[in-house]
């Protein structure tokens, strides 16, 4: 039994999921892998079926019917790891746009430095970006400002979406307050965590744009964001996070 499981949501991402299942399936530590699939209709669950005959153990997969939303996916991978055992949980693209070898870091300081978050970030000295447009950059410089003028979170990388989280840092959230799906997710998840006073530490990584496959962005997830900033915060003012 691994103390690790990193989730992927997929729509989509038969180009990429079997070179990611055997990329992290070859790190050093023996982390355990969580698809959730959102009825891809390109054949994506069907090959994470096929991968399971060589990985039994390792390798497991949620099918949900039609596309529900990132923070879904998330929320369910989290009720699923917390009801496995599971001491760190992660998150990551299936895009390759994470590199699977920072899965190691991420691990490193929440086990051996004692943090109970570890957001992989791009805003923090060695962070960076390859091959993303120059208007991605712009509006993601400028949303990880707007967010931080807002909630004051103090979060150099807000909109981050490649994470490690220790147990004890979803056990005390109640998931069930988390109310965003897409863009405002990943702020939302972390707004509540320092509000509940984890110690969050931010660990740079390289940003790829993806090679295969199509980015997942609209225009309702951007407008969620920014909409959705103001609520979480607004609605901190008369409630919290934490799990009664």
């Amino acid at each position: 039994m691994s103390d690790s499981v990193v989730i992927i949501p997929t729509y989509n991402e038969l180009g990429n999921i079997e070179k990611m299942v055997h990329k992290v399936f070859s790190l050093s530590h023996p982390f355990h892998l969580l698809i959730i699939d959102d009825g891809s209709p390109d054949g994506t669950a069907q090959k994470v079926k096929d991968l399971q005959k060589s990985f039994p153990d390792r390798l497991f997969l949620i099918e949900r019917g039609g596309k529900q939303g990132l923070g879904t996916a998330y929320i369910a991978g989290f009720k699923w790891a917390l009801q496995r055992g599971y001491q760190f949980v992660f998150e990551m693209d299936c895009d390759f746009s994470h590199n699977p070898d920072d899965l190691l870091r991420l691990y490193s300081a929440c086990n051996n430095d004692g943090n109970d978050i570890a957001v992989g970030s791009r805003y923090v000295e060695g962070g960076g970006f390859v091959n993303w447009p120059k208007d991605r950059i712009r509006l993601s410089k400028n949303a990880s400002l707007y967010v931080n003028l807002v909630t004051w979170i103090g979060i150099k990388d807000p909109t981050a979406g490649f994470i490690c989280y220790t147990r004890k840092v979803l056990e005390t959230i109640d998931l069930d307050k988390v109310r965003f799906v897409g863009y405002a997710f990943q702020i939302e998840m972390k707004f509540a965590a320092r509000k509940l006073g984890f110690k969050i530490v931010e660990v740079p990584i390289i940003f790829t744009e993806r090679v295969e496959g199509v980015s997942k962005m609209s225009r309702n997830i951007i407008k969620e964001g920014i909409i959705g900033v103001l609520q979480i915060q607004l609605n901190s003012f008369f409630s919290n996070y934490r799990k009664k």
